[in-house]
């Protein structure tokens, strides 16, 4: 068993009771629970990993290890996520055509399940503070398909300047102590000390203080922590029903899972037996804590002042030449494209010879650190057009004819390093490559030879 913080087994000794508090523990220390997600987005395919054992209520997820090296992994088919932490996104069930915040959204496992619901209609805001786990996160929502995202590394403070009142649903899955990660990362426990819960309590008011103000009147915000402390989780949401005038709202719990939060731990409001605790004991996954709240309709003004309100309806700076279409046209007409990106001559953008359909318009006054804006097609070469390896995980949600599987485990091997490629086919040009029809990425035949297009940031 992992040494725990004395001061850690006195407080939850006090609020659990002993006998609780000790199966918790012992929980702690056993073996954590890995899980994965299949992704809707993608061509249903035959998975290598069992499906034998379901996660309660989730759809498309089961308890599994799968590798980072696999044909599953590299072509966006499945999402490896921890299985507590997939009930914030379900909880907040995104529905096509509407505007979503996923706040603190890196590595991407929220944010993969909400591109999945919202089925390419819509709009997808990905934040993360942190530029290196902001630049995961891109590579995950892109390895998934998701078409209509956009994707910042921003303080929350400076994105609501853009975005007041603007959207219809907002998930904070907010920085924490980390408690309920005790036994899958050690170092949580090192982390840990009372002093350090108030330190995180302090900044989920100031995060959340911003999200409030990106969210629409009558919008539904989900809160979720990964950690035990009622002064990160019921005391948080008692503080958000007094500050801004939120609702507590009913989440659909399964008792013999998921625990009901404990207003006896904050101000005794009922409304916070409506929350989700995850225990480790309850043996779903690790700890987690959920909370759907929704904002009074007539608490805010629902005026925006037209300055911001433009800087998301400009119209597109840079548009496609004659020139530039045929060559594109030349590449994509060989492919059958999805409803989001069929329209693309109407919808592109060229940004330093990048070509992209965006999910939002932007202006040169959109100070914004943004690292990707929708579909990247590709980009403008001199007399030539190269696809880019998002197109290629977005072709993957239809049935493509032009596709070249590799043959061997050595050849995808050799696909997954960049190298050149044998092959039998007699296609010449661009195609998508595949191993057990898994779709990888690009490569472009000549002469009986698959020229690599495996992105070098990606290879291994």
């Amino acid at each position: 068993m992992p040494k725990l913080p004395e001061d850690f087994i006195r407080k939850y000794t006090k609020l659990l009771g002993k006998q609780k508090a000790d199966q918790l523990f012992n929980a702690i220390s056993e073996n954590s629970k890995n899980a994965y997600r299949i992704n809707s987005l993608k061509e249903k395919q035959t998975l290598s990993y069992a499906q034998s054992e379901k996660i309660p209520l989730i759809p498309d997820a089961y308890y599994g290890k799968i590798s980072g090296k696999d044909p599953e992994w590299v072509s966006g088919t499945v999402y490896s996520q921890e299985p507590a932490a997939m009930f914030p996104a379900f909880f907040l069930d995104a529905q096509p055509g509407e505007k979503i915040l996923d706040l603190c959204a890196a590595p991407g496992g929220k944010s993969t399940a909400i591109g999945a619901q919202l089925k390419g209609q819509g709009f997808l805001l990905a934040n993360e503070i942190s530029l290196s786990r902001a630049k995961i996160l891109r590579e995950n929502l892109e390895r998934w398909g998701v078409t209509n995202a956009l994707i910042t590394s921003e303080k929350p403070e400076k994105l609501s300047k853009y975005f007041s009142q603007y959207f219809d649903k907002i998930l904070v899955d907010a920085p924490c102590s980390g408690e309920g990660m005790f036994r899958k990362d050690p170092q949580a426990i090192e982390y840990w000390s009372q002093d350090y819960v108030i330190f995180c309590r302090q900044r989920q008011k100031e995060i959340l203080s911003a999200a409030v103000q990106m969210l629409k009147p009558g919008g539904e915000l989900i809160y979720s922590t990964c950690t035990f402390a009622p002064e990160e989780n019921e005391q948080i949401v008692s503080w958000l029903t007094k500050t801004f005038g939120f609702t507590i709202m009913p989440l659909k719990i399964n008792e013999q899972y998921i625990d009901h939060g404990h207003p006896e731990w904050s101000d005794n409001n009922n409304d916070l037996v409506k929350t989700a605790r995850f225990w480790p004991t309850a043996n779903i996954g690790e700890g987690q804590y959920v909370a759907k709240l929704r904002l009074d309709e007539k608490i805010k003004d629902q005026t925006t002042s037209t300055s911001k309100k433009s800087k998301h309806r400009k119209k597109p700076r840079n548009a496609l030449t004659k020139s530039d279409i045929h060559l594109i046209a030349n590449v994509l007409d060989n492919f059958k494209l999805l409803p989001e990106i069929e329209n693309w001559q109407a919808n592109c953008q060229v940004n330093n010879n990048h070509v992209f359909i965006p999910a939002i318009n932007t202006n040169s006054d959109t100070h914004l650190k943004i690292l990707a804006n929708g579909v990247e097609l590709g980009i403008l070469k001199k007399n030539r057009f190269e696809p880019g390896h998002q197109l290629a995980m977005v072709l993957a949600g239809r049935k493509q004819n032009r596709v070249v599987d590799l043959s061997s485990s050595n050849n995808y091997l050799k696909y997954l390093h960049g190298e050149t490629i044998k092959t039998d086919s007699d296609i010449n040009g661009f195609i998508l490559v595949s191993f057990k029809s898994f779709i990888l990425g690009f490569g472009k035949i000549s002469n009986h030879i698959i020229k690599n297009y495996y992105p070098k940031g990606l290879r291994i």
